[in-house]
Order: structure tokens, then C-alpha cells, then sequence
């Protein structure tokens, strides 16, 4: 939250008046603003929001920017909490400070709120290729399985189209050839 009183000059009246204006945000925008920037540092895996999250995250997919970010935002400063998932073979110190520079630059630029402190907690490791896997939501494979079926029953569906018309076509044959009228 930002606060900015401004004097100007009346022209009408030749008196002097203060505005007052009070800019705020609330947690979720400072928390988005962090979590958008650091989808592009490298060797962070995820924003981790704990067990809750992450079962909801498997359900749905979910705008899942803000998991993993808790934020104390004042007047002028703000204080960050993060939960992360590190790429393993990285060197965790030297993310630590990309973070921290990453945001401190964008919440800068974007509020004009001073970073005072940034805490951070590794809560897993993870190979890319492990983290991807298990990135696949239930909605996904429910998906993946629904669009398989739809393409098994087209399949299973002209199968007995045939087979209906070719049992159709031998009827009318065996009723043409029959010996009695």
C-alpha cells in the first residue's frame, strides 16, 4: 500500500490544496506480480503451495500463480514468503539470489513498494523430467481417456455398421433365392 499527498495551486482562488490519495493492493496482486515473474527463472521448478494445493492443482487446473506465495504488504514495504521446488543439479544459493533480484526489480517497477525481506524454503528437488510427469493433472487424464474412448466407440461403431449391412445385404439375398413364394 502507497499513500501520496500532493499540493497544488488553485488558480481560480489563488489557495493552496491538498489532495489526498491512497493507492492499496491486495496480497493476491503483489503475490501474482511474484509468481509471474519467476515462471521465467531457470531452475525453479514451481511455486510449491503445499499438500492442499497441490491436490487441488491435481483435480483442475487452476491458475496456480499465487501457490506458494505469501506476502505482508505495507504502506511502503513488503515482505515475502516463498515454498519452491528446485531443478536438481542447480546451484540453490546462486537461484536464491536470481529470485531476489527478480523480485525486487518487477515489484518495484510495477508498485514502487520497497522489498525488505524475502524468505525462502526448498521444499522438494526434482529432476525436469520427474516434475513434468507429475505435472499431468486428473482433469488431463480424464481428458486424455474421454477422447480415446470417443475414438474406441467411432471405431467400435462403424465395426457394426458393416456388420449390419452385410447381414442386412445376406437376408435380402436368402429371401430372393428362396424357393417359395
Amino acid at each position: 500500500m502507497t499513500m501520496t499527498e500532493l499540493t497544488k495551486q488553485d488558480n481560480k482562488k489563488g489557495n493552496a490544496q491538498t489532495i489526498t490519495k491512497e493507492l492499496t493492493y491486495e496480497d493476491k496482486v503483489l503475490q501474482k506480480i511474484i509468481g509471474i515473474s519467476l515462471e521465467e527463472v531457470e531452475g525453479l521448478l514451481t511455486l510449491d503451495g503445499g499438500f492442499f494445493s497441490n491436490l487441488a492443482e491435481k483435480f483442475v487446473n487452476t491458475d496456480s500463480t499465487t501457490s506458494g506465495v505469501n506476502v505482508e504488504v505495507g504502506k511502503k514495504q513488503i515482505a515475502v514468503d516463498l515454498d519452491i521446488v528446485v531443478e536438481y543439479g542447480r546451484n540453490i544459493p546462486e537461484l536464491f539470489d536470481e529470485i531476489v533480484t527478480t523480485i525486487q526489480a518487477n515489484v518495484q517497477s510495477m508498485t514502487g513498494l520497497n522489498l525488505v525481506e524475502v524468505n525462502v524454503k526448498v521444499v522438494d528437488v526434482k529432476s525436469k523430467e520427474q516434475h513434468e510427469q507429475e505435472s499431468v493433472t486428473v482433469q488431463d487424464r480424464v481428458s486424455d481417456f474421454t477422447e480415446k474412448a470417443g475414438n474406441s466407440i467411432g471405431e467400435q461403431t462403424e465395426k457394426v455398421k458393416k456388420i449390419a449391412s452385410k447381414t442386412t445385404v445376406n437376408a435380402k439375398e436368402k429371401m430372393d433365392s428362396s424357393r417359395v413364394e
